[in-house]
């Protein structure tokens, strides 16, 4: 078995570029963990082929989560190929219709990032564990906080662990502090895993993980803090500056997902 990283760039706007990752679980056949933006299809396709596979070779499809830039591809690939799409429950119905998803969470170039609805195959949740092939078992953990219902895959000795951990020195986005919370920390207790892929930063060893999730757990408390204090010092409605200001991230005022995240923190929210 040997897995694969494939970095995706791309732009939510003209002046905020971004990237993703996608894996690719190589064994008699391809296992896909997450499927970058709409675009990426010939990136990936020429990936395949430049470690001497085919298209044809993509058996599944795992999903994370339902943002657009885990979900792009997928429809391509399934209608390509026939390989079954794996999500969750909870984040079915914004995979499965985008238009619902780009109702409740618009982000700018959604539409080209995200692609086309994408029909689910398989429902998997916490527990759960999938024989791929002879030797391949994919196993599953729920770890939410940075979307309703994202999962971490395990195989093996390596963990897909998504968007589940916030990255210092990038925006941090989730909907639940308290969720984001136990899913990292639950990420730091997984026994026997060698190496940590997320979607949104570097492979970690068994040591960088700590250290992640260290610093991540200081920015969910960081941004905890600073909202207390702006509820105190001026109100519900101009909380999100004042919290910009004393996190000293001004440039993100304007950015609509940091600020779910600040409000996020706002009791019965």
């Amino acid at each position: 078995m040997n897995i694969h990283q494939i970095k995706i760039d791309f732009n939510v706007t003209p002046d905020i570029a971004r990237y993703v990752f996608v894996y690719l679980i190589e064994g008699k056949n391809i296992y896909m963990i997450d499927s970058g933006v709409a675009g990426s299809e010939a990136l990936i396709e020429e990936y395949l082929l430049s470690i001497g596979r085919n298209v044809s070779d993509i058996k599944s499809i795992f999903l994370t989560h339902a943002h657009p830039d885990h979900i792009g591809t997928a429809a391509y690939f399934k209608q390509k190929t026939g390989c079954k799409v794996y999500a969750s429950e909870g984040e079915r119905p914004w995979i499965e219709d985008i238009d619902k998803q780009f109702r409740e969470r618009p982000i700018p170039n959604f539409y080209s990032l995200a692609g086309q609805s994408t029909p689910i195959d398989c429902i998997v949740k916490d527990g759960d564990s999938i024989t791929l092939e002879d030797g391949i078992t994919i196993n599953v953990i729920e770890t939410p906080g940075h979307s309703v219902d994202e999962l971490s895959y395990i195989v093996d000795t390596y963990a897909f662990i998504g968007d589940a951990i916030p990255v210092k020195g990038d925006i941090p986005i989730y909907i639940n502090p308290k969720q984001a919370r136990e899913s990292i920390r639950k990420i730091a207790l997984l026994d026997n895993i060698t190496t940590f892929y997320p979607a949104w930063d570097k492979a970690y060893t068994s040591h960088e993980l700590q250290q992640k999730v260290s610093e991540a757990l200081d920015i969910i408390s960081a941004i905890d803090n600073a909202v207390s204090k702006a509820l105190n010092e001026v109100g519900n409605g101009d909380f999100i500056e004042y919290v910009c200001s004393v996190l000293g991230n001004k440039h993100l005022l304007a950015n609509p997902l940091f600020a779910t995240t600040l409000k996020s923190h706002v009791p019965n929210q």
